[in-house]
């Protein structure tokens, strides 16, 4: 039996274990002198290379340093404990419903200060209206099997959502111009939802930008899965499986290299607001 509680995390922490092998390899050591060098068990070293154990941020530390490859020791640390959050958030998900994950994020939200969101699928959790958010946590929840909290999670988005009002906070939006026109709970409630985007637009704390569909990407980026980055040190990336979470430096630099591409590709205030009118008009 694996000793992972999922797939996906199994999945992890063998990529993990091979990134490992491929440290000791480049080294030119075996396992045994890399145990050798870190004061611990062939064994221990055959455990983790396998991924049948996972090791500890220790672990990796005297990993690196007995490969030479010292360097490298804080992004093989955010992996590792990256793997370790996947499960922990989809386990919340499927048993507690997701009233409790809204509530969970909070204290992340109140205290991040910039927030840079691309949304490529729906429109941010902190610009949903309500009727916008039960029509989308409504079809989450029956499709993932969730219980079904979807009123008192609704609720919860909406508390957290005061960030935005409130405190010192900044957030850069970037929302592709599709997400204007999927149709979430019908043309009433998303005619309401683009009415309170343009809305949002005049808030202080906010700067929205639309990628145009017709924007040309060959020489900029392509389409993403939909992310948020707080503050530049911790990314929340949105699959359908699970909601990962991204620490290591060298990932934390591919999504604000990529974000800052985007935003070259956005428009902003009149051309924006255009560019919402227009999709409330082809609700008509």
């Amino acid at each position: 039996m694996s000793p992972f509680p999922s797939p996906s995390v199994q999945d992890a922490r063998t990529a993990l274990a091979a990134r490992l092998r491929e440290l000791r390899l480049d080294a030119g050591i075996t396992g045994k002198e890399l145990a050798k060098r870190c004061g611990w068990s062939t064994a221990k070293s055959s455990r983790i290379e396998n991924a049948v154990t996972p090791p500890s941020d220790a672990d990796l530390r005297s990993w690196c340093a007995a490969c030479g490859a010292g360097g490298q020791a804080e992004d093989l640390i955010a992996a590792n404990r990256q793997a370790g959050a996947m499960y922990v958030q989809w386990k919340r998900l499927q048993r507690t419903g997701m009233k409790h994950l809204q509530e969970a994020s909070t204290p992340l939200y109140e205290r991040t200060r910039l927030f840079r969101v691309y949304a490529s699928h729906v429109i941010p959790g902190y610009l949903q209206t309500p009727a916008y958010a039960t029509a989308l946590m409504s079809t989450i929840a029956g499709f993932r099997g969730a219980p079904d909290d979807v009123r008192d999670a609704v609720d919860a988005r909406m508390r957290r959502s005061r960030v935005v009002h409130e405190g010192d906070h900044r957030f850069a939006t970037l929302i592709e111009e599709n997400v204007l026109h999927h149709r979430v709970g019908g043309a009433e409630v998303m005619a309401g939802q683009l009415g309170s985007l343009l809305a949002s637009m005049n808030l202080p704390s906010l700067s929205i930008g639309i990628i145009p569909a017709a924007v040309v990407r060959e020489q900029a980026m392509w389409m993403l899965e939909q992310f948020t980055v707080f503050d530049d040190v911790r990314i929340h990336v949105e699959l359908l499986a699970a909601k990962m979470t991204v620490t290591a430096p060298s990932e934390l630099d591919i999504y604000l290299r990529a974000f800052a591409r985007l935003s070259d590709l956005a428009v902003y205030g009149a051309e924006a607001r255009t560019v919402i009118v227009k999709a409330i008009d082809a609700l008509r």
